[in-house]
């Protein structure tokens, strides 16, 4: 009990006495359950619901046993959009003008959510919900999602009970990195075994569900499932992408007007919708080789695949929810964060990381690898050209605030609360607008303080009202978006936009030209309606400035990385010797201290070898998309360094360890860029030499594989051994020396940190 609350008495003695509880928090009579699901990087024409060629027969159930929404809209981007669903409060308005790995010193992009904006989670919480996260997260400022950082911006300290999943944008779909509650954990069981992350997200889901029904028949849960699908890699189980081979052969253009038609027949775009015209630097589907249709036919199949597959695990969750008796009272929502990605490029990608680090992507190796896409030794991700398919019938894409980017699929399900289930809802929504249509459904008013903090305002407004009634008002007349420079403004059907490259300094963010359209008669942006109205669009670009001031918007930035990302300050203090011990968990690749283009050194110190001789891994960064590996191997020291996936330089020892032994250090000297000689020494008495002709310029890889000591977990970095491939001697601990300053590349880093995202 809180201090000064006791309502009993207390005497000397207990017939003095009255004992007395507080009444017991308890939701509202017949409470719902909500499951909020978060598809990643899914466009708008990417369910079968809304026109797609992709089978998403779950989605499509719930869509006609609830509600379609086909003027639903987002950020653009992952992070802003997860902080929208789950405050109510706009991108900018929580610090996350960007994604958590872009926190800049500037209120609207600090990524630390300010305790005033309340997570649905906390007041669900605090109302009698359990509260669980399964999935993806990426709400953590980077310098925070290491085990050595503060967990109050973990799930956990955002009023969550109960989470499984990973931070950070994207990871490995058969072998990914973990956090169970407030720890890294390593995934239940390896790639060969058949462990797929969405399968993996669901069980768990499940069992939160049957761990509450097992001691509480009544309790209403809130669940955040937020799916790793489809971001890239671009992964699922060789049967389920199978069954797509040959389903795209036809190529993006006619995919397009495929999707447009059924589209139009469907009744999710309003009668006389438009394609927008296939950007000029995406080539024509006949203009492309026999060995290009081919692959990037594949690329797309691996894509269906991966939706397809986490459309039947939702299933499951569903089956689940029928078994515990929770279905029909469970409001369901299903969106996507973002459109389409573009991040594959013009020509798709068999590992996403090779760009920013300087490597091609040869169609030659793409091709003779075909057969593995989908797969868990490749990072693979489609072509450009079936983002805009993804989209249709947008214009552009993920990142940029035209409707590619921002206009996404919602579906709303809820067999207690929607009478008349099987409509398509045409009022404009926007992400911020689910939070306060969850707590409207739930009947919790959005409270005044949350843990003794005020709160502010919430920026959405409740949508429940269209549960019931079709010609119910939209809940809002007017939204800014921003996103890295582009912006745009909706306001009573017209929509005044603007498109800024990012990193591009000409023109200048004040002198790029804006567009306005009539979305409603116009939803795909084809008429540019700029000349024509001229004092409307001067008047919603006025507005936008309201806007962006009014939500911590400015200033307006299209650098990801610039002086006000990198000179963020660390807390940690600046170290060139960093020791590791056996049994520490994973240590994110950002936690790491920087090896690229400078000279450091590896050290292990082992107990003396014993003369039966040892083997194994002694610290790894990394796995086979990109990193490296420092271990015995056939008694023999042994440093491989993988770049990106396409070429391992190994340099071993030429002569077996000694008994006795108790140092083992690879010393790497820079000698050229990215050029670097390795030493291994024994003792100080060097047993080998050999060079890394390359040495990864940038990152190691995507997916947020970090470093071990002692073993190998996950998806190894070299084909030379299986992981864990644990060390069989005593390792006391390895230090990383570092020597010179570390090497930056802002403009690489920022693309890899978007590809992310």
């Amino acid at each position: 009990m809180e201090p000064g609350t006791f309502r009993g008495t207390i005497g000397r003695y207990w017939w003095e006495s009255t004992p007395w509880w507080p009444e017991p928090v308890r939701p509202p009579e017949n409470a719902p359950n909500v499951l909020l699901v978060v598809l990643d990087d899914v466009g708008f024409a990417q369910f079968g619901c809304f026109g797609g060629s992709i089978d998403t027969p779950v989605i499509d159930r719930l869509a006609a046993e609830g509600l379609r929404y086909v003027n639903f809209h987002t950020t653009a981007l992952c992070s802003p959009t997860r902080a929208c669903l789950l405050t109510g409060r706009n991108h900018h308005r929580n610090g996350m003008g960007r994604i958590a790995d872009f926190a800049a010193g500037f209120p609207g992009y600090d990524a630390r959510i300010p305790r005033a904006n309340g997570f649905v989670s906390e007041i669900l919480r605090d109302a009698g919900w359990a509260t669980w996260a399964v999935g993806k997260w990426h709400l953590t400022p980077e310098d925070e999602t290491h085990l050595g950082a503060t967990r109050s911006r973990w799930p956990l300290g955002r009023g969550f009970e109960r989470f499984y999943g990973f931070h950070g944008g994207e990871t490995h779909q058969f072998a990914p990195w973990l956090v169970h509650d407030n720890h890294f954990v390593e995934a239940p069981r390896p790639p060969a075994d058949g462990y797929h992350l969405s399968e993996d997200l669901v069980e768990q889901a499940i069992t939160y569900l049957r761990d509450l029904r097992s001691v509480d028949a009544a309790k209403p849960f809130f669940c955040y499932l937020a799916f790793g699908a489809c971001h890239s890699p671009h992964q699922a189980p060789p049967e389920w992408i199978d069954r797509y081979r040959g389903a795209f052969d036809h190529g993006w253009d006619e995919e397009r007007e495929r999707i447009l038609a059924r589209q139009l027949a469907d009744g999710v775009l309003p009668e006389g919708t438009e394609l927008s015209p296939r950007p000029e630097w995406v080539p024509a589907w006949a203009e492309l080789s026999a060995d290009e249709r081919r692959l990037y036919a594949r690329y797309m199949e691996a894509y269906a695949g991966f939706l397809t597959h986490t459309d039947h695990q939702l299933g499951r969750l569903l089956d689940a929810l029928a078994e515990t008796g929770d279905r029909d009272r469970t409001l369901v929502v299903v969106c996507s964060d973002n459109g389409a990605s573009s991040e594959g490029g013009p020509t798709g990608s068999v590992n996403d990381v090779r760009p920013w680090n300087l490597v091609d992507r040869p169609l030659e190796e793409a091709l003779a690898r075909i057969d593995e896409i989908g797969g868990p030794r490749l990072h693979n991700n489609y072509p450009w050209g079936w983002t805009v398919a993804g989209n249709t019938p947008f214009r552009r894409w993920k990142r940029e605030v035209h409707e590619g980017g921002v206009a996404d699929p919602l579906v709303v399900a809820w067999p207690a609360g929607i009478p008349t289930p099987g409509g398509t809802r045409r009022q404009y929504v926007h992400a911020v607008d689910v939070a306060p249509t969850v707590l409207e459904a739930c009947g919790i008013e959005p409270p005044d303080e949350v843990d003794g903090i005020p709160q502010t305002p919430m920026d959405g407004a409740s949508f429940l009202a269209t549960f019931t009634d079709p010609d119910a008002p939209a809940p809002r007349r007017t939204q800014y978006y921003e996103m890295f420079g582009c912006r745009a403004l909706y306001h009573d059907g017209w929509k005044a936009v603007t498109y800024h490259p990012i990193h591009v300094a000409d023109p200048g963010l004040d002198r790029v030209g804006w567009e306005l359209y009539h979305l409603e008669s116009d939803p795909s942006e084809c008429h540019d309606l700029a000349e024509v109205e001229p004092q409307r669009l001067r008047a919603m670009i006025e507005l936008w400035w309201a806007e962006a001031a009014r939500n911590q918007v400015l200033p307006v930035d299209n650098r990801p990385f610039s002086e006000f990302t990198l000179n963020r300050p660390d807390p940690r203090p600046e170290r060139r010797r960093v020791r590791y011990w056996p049994g520490t968990g994973m240590v994110p690749e950002e936690a790491v201290p920087s090896l690229h283009n400078r000279s450091h050194r590896l050290v292990a110190a082992v107990e003396a070898l014993p003369p039966e001789g040892v083997e194994g891994v002694l610290l790894a960064l990394g796995n086979l998309q990109g990193g490296f590996s420092f271990f015995v191997l056939d008694g023999r020291l042994c440093y491989v360094h993988n770049l990106v996936g396409m070429r391992w330089d190994r340099v071993v020892a030429e002569e077996p360890l000694p008994a006795g032994a108790t140092e083992l250090a690879a010393r790497l000297t820079k000698i050229g860029e990215h050029h670097v000689s390795v030493t291994l020494t024994v003792d100080g008495r060097p047993v080998g030499e050999g060079e890394v002709r390359r040495f990864t310029p940038i990152r190691f890889n995507l997916v947020g594989a970090g470093l071990t000591v002692g073993a190998d977990r996950g998806l190894e970095v070299c084909d030379d051994y299986r992981a864990p491939f644990p060390f069989t001697g005593v390792l006391r601990h390895v230090e990383i020396e570092v020597e010179g300053e570390a090497y930056t590349d802002p403009k690489a880093s920022a693309e890899i940190a978007i590809a992310r995202q």
